[in-house]
């Protein structure tokens, strides 16, 4: 069996970086995008489309720009640490004009079937059918398909667990529809759902409405994006040293963290605390809840106990008018003509364990502590090898045994079926790059580089680490990692202030060294230098 052409459905963070890992490895990427750009849930949609994801507004995402960089592309020393869905789309166009990607991706072309060729057994092909927003139909065959749709497009609408909602006159509408606050001024608002989604909306709203109340029926772990001194929260605590003193000592590391928690704020005072430990499922990311808890702009509530006609009556009395469902979203696959068990049983969330030969894989479909995009590209990368024959599956038997028992799954989560996708960040990734042969070994780099190697360990766990070494070998990943504080504190750089080292110069000077040192950058990134002094430009160097 011999794999060349691929189908890449969807144009994402996870469709860019899958089309990338099947021109490393040789193979020939069809990506078939349904709207007119790429993005996927970054792209901004003044009015949802039906069918993809949609991100609202005010937007900024939870995981720094280092850590959610793709292994082989630093982000803008200038972009800001968490960025606005606006900077992440950028990263993005960046990224998918390095790699020259767009040539290998068929905008507004919608993916309506997949189904298993005649010879799939012998041959493991699909038949993948798509339309144009034109009308136009076509039917293509292909060795493989690797599916990049993520699981933020169907929303998740529970209206059968509220009794009377369908007598309630008030507006009621999921997150998915949310894209500001323009028509809840003066409202007295309900968020149903203590994810981020809910979150970020009872905060968003609350700026205009006369009252916001954020419903909960477990309760969660709030943390924020800014970490001690001000760096990144994700920079400061996902690391290997962390991610190992959380294996070796799981309910220390618990009170720990439940402890930091609540020196920020009680967690009990302001009606936040949840019934599980902190380790036992993702916490919320919100840098202003708070703030709006303490001012009256946002009241916990506990869950709804019915509608009625005129108002929603929570279980302790109070009521409201509008409704807004941060309720989460169905996993779905329209498109793919297989029984509903293959989906519900992905070796390593991306191989279908029932199905062979191996030809179809999902990519970024998962959640975690951390960022999806360098997981995903590992899941790409991955996949590319199996489908090239470089790496092989375990047996089916054991590839099901292992979706429930191996380490860096859901084994430990607690709550809702959505838990189904969460993954630990680093012993996951980890588990990808052994099969890969892309894991950084810290022993031996502690013997051959010990100032990278002390990096790799207690510096942030960033997707760089996943390119020292092994097939796809970057030579820029050791500067990257080396490099990756500076571009952390270079956004914070906007008002030099004089240390006892610099006293001596003036502001203007600090300030023309500092600009000058970000154009150098700037031009070093973009390879414009070398057009600037007539030397050669050298892409980056990869090994097989």
């Amino acid at each position: 069996m011999v794999v060349q052409r691929v189908a890449v459905i969807g144009a994402g963070p996870s469709g860019l970086t899958s089309v990338k890992a099947c021109l490393d490895e040789g193979l020939e990427p069809m990506c078939f995008e349904s709207s007119h750009d790429i993005g996927g849930l970054w792209r901004y949609k003044e009015k949802p489309e039906p069918g993809r994801a949609n991100v609202y507004q005010s937007v900024v995402i939870n995981s720094s720009k280092e850590m959610m960089a793709f292994s082989d592309f630093p982000p803008l020393p200038e972009l800001p640490n968490n960025m606005h869905h606006t900077e992440v789309l950028k990263y993005l166009r960046l990224y998918a004009h390095k790699f020259n990607l767009l040539p290998y991706i068929y905008f507004q072309t919608t993916v309506t079937s997949v189904t298993q060729a005649a010879d799939f057994t012998g041959t493991g092909r699909w038949i993948v059918e798509t339309e144009t927003v034109d009308s136009q139909r076509a039917t293509h065959v292909f060795d493989a398909v690797l599916v990049c749709t993520g699981h933020f497009s169907v929303p998740h609408l529970p209206l059968k667990d509220f009794p009377g909602i369908e007598s309630f006159p008030g507006r009621y509408f999921h997150s998915w529809d949310y894209c500001n606050p323009t028509g809840l001024e003066d409202k007295t608002v309900v968020v149903i759902g203590f994810g981020n989604s809910g979150s970020d909306l009872a905060v968003d709203i609350s700026r205009v409405a006369n009252r916001v109340y954020l419903s909960t029926r477990t309760g969660a772990w709030v943390t924020c994006r800014v970490g001690p001194k001000g760096i990144p929260a994700d920079i400061a605590w996902i690391t290997r040293t962390g991610a190992l003193m959380q294996k070796l000592f799981p309910s220390w590391s618990n009170r720990m963290f439940e402890k930091k928690m609540n020196e920020m704020y009680d967690h009990q005072l302001y009606g936040l605390k949840p019934k599980h430990s902190f380790l036992a499922q993702i916490p919320v990311v919100n840098d202003n809840l708070a703030s709006q808890i303490i001012s009256g702009r946002v009241r916990m509530k506990p869950n709804i106990k019915e509608f009625r006609e005129s108002n929603v009556i929570f279980t302790d009395g109070s009521i409201v008018d509008v409704v807004v469902f941060a309720t989460g979203y169905k996993h779905s696959f329209p498109f793919l003509q297989l029984r509903s068990a293959y989906m519900l049983h992905l070796y390593r969330n991306v191989f279908p364990a029932a199905l062979s030969p191996p030809t179809l894989a999902v990519v970024g479909f998962i959640s975690g502590a951390g960022s999806i995009n360098p997981a995903a590209e590992l899941q790409a990368r991955w996949a590319t090898r199996i489908f090239k024959g470089l790496v092989s599956l375990p047996k089916q038997e054991d590839m099901m045994k292992a979706i429930e028992k191996e380490p860096g799954m859901h084994y430990r989560f607690s709550g809702s079926g959505h838990n189904s996708l969460q993954v630990d960040f680093i012993p996951y990734m980890d588990s990808l790059a052994h099969e890969i042969g892309v894991h950084p070994n810290v022993l031996t780099l502690c013997l051959k580089d010990p100032i990278l190697a002390l990096e790799v360990f207690t510096g942030p766990c960033t997707s760089y680490q996943y390119r020292l070494t092994g097939p796809g070998r970057w030579s820029g990943s050791r500067n990257a990692i080396l490099t990756q504080m500076d571009r952390v504190r270079e956004p914070f750089r906007t008002r030099m202030v004089p240390g006892p080292e610099t006293s001596s110069l003036s502001q203007q000077n600090l300030h023309q060294i500092q600009r000058a040192d970000i154009e150098l950058k700037t031009l070093l990134y973009s390879g414009k230098s070398c057009e600037l002094l007539h030397l050669p430009l050298k892409t980056p160097k990869y090994t097989k």
